[in-house]
């Protein structure tokens, strides 16, 4: 399988999960993420897999870093480029609208959002190139269901929903694929980010139920890249067992 897919914050959570599960199926990776000594040691762990791995170390809300590092790749993988798998996204603080952070409003935003597009811009035109091509976007039930206090992350992740549809129309000629994914609750660094590294409270968001786990959205992902040629899955929204809404849980 001469097939890269490119992960982007890879680091932790999904992203990693998901760099395990694909490096197990033989897919050549190209994993990104802000935390270089990170990605050096998650490059290190794949070294067991007969796979090529690339680490990119940047931020995606930077569009001149991005640009800078895949500029930085032989054309021949990039034009080997099959998946990208837009993971990097975050949550940070937890307020209602009158008193959020204009700091955390812009980190979400230019993360989620920008930090999508950015990559996309840039690995598109490889994919039309090959009329082929997958891209699977992280997006969250919080862009399906608008719960209190999540104000501007529940609207950047509605965005990413608006942006996989509007994806698979621009991108329908050209024979690419893309999927749009929808987490519930599930066990990450998330909650540590949005509350801003107060581990008690971050803790409690889990407590009574069994949440996701990130390998939980890591074999799906790899279900889906699986899929014959014909077969696209267009959304799909993951919850544990424990979730019926965005803010519906049964905890014992």
């Amino acid at each position: 399988m001469d097939k890269y897919i490119i992960i982007t914050g890879a680091t932790s959570g999904i992203g990693k999960a998901t760099a395990i599960q694909l490096a197990e199926k033989g897919y050549h990776l190209i994993l990104t993420g802000r935390r270089k000594e990170r990605l050096d040691q998650i490059k290190l762990d794949l070294e067991k897999f007969p796979i090529k791995v690339i680490t990119l170390a940047f931020d995606v809300r930077d569009f001149e870093a991005c640009q800078h590092a895949f500029s930085s790749l032989d054309e021949q993988i990039l034009y080997n480029i099959y998946g990208l798998i837009n993971n990097a996204g975050l949550a940070v603080g937890r307020d209602t609208i009158d008193v959020g952070e204009l700091e955390d409003w812009n980190r979400m935003i230019d993360t989620n959002v920008k930090g999508l597009l950015h990559v996309s811009k840039l690995i598109i035109p490889y994919m039309k190139a090959n009329l082929d091509g997958h891209i699977i976007n992280i997006a969250s039930i919080a862009g399906k269901e608008v719960y209190p206090s999540g104000n501007v992350y529940c609207a950047s992740k509605a965005a990413v929903d608006s942006l996989s549809k509007a994806m698979r129309i621009d991108l329908l000629p050209y024979q690419i694929k893309v999927t749009n994914i929808a987490p519930g609750a599930i066990e990450t660094e998330f909650s540590i980010v949005r509350f801003k590294g107060n581990e008690a409270t971050a803790k409690s968001v889990y407590e009574g139920f069994h949440p996701l786990l990130p390998e939980d959205i890591a074999q799906t992902i790899e279900y889906v890249l699986g899929l014959p040629a014909h077969v696209n899955i267009n959304d799909l929204t993951i919850m544990p067992t424990a979730q019926a809404t965005g803010t519906i849980f049964h905890k014992k």
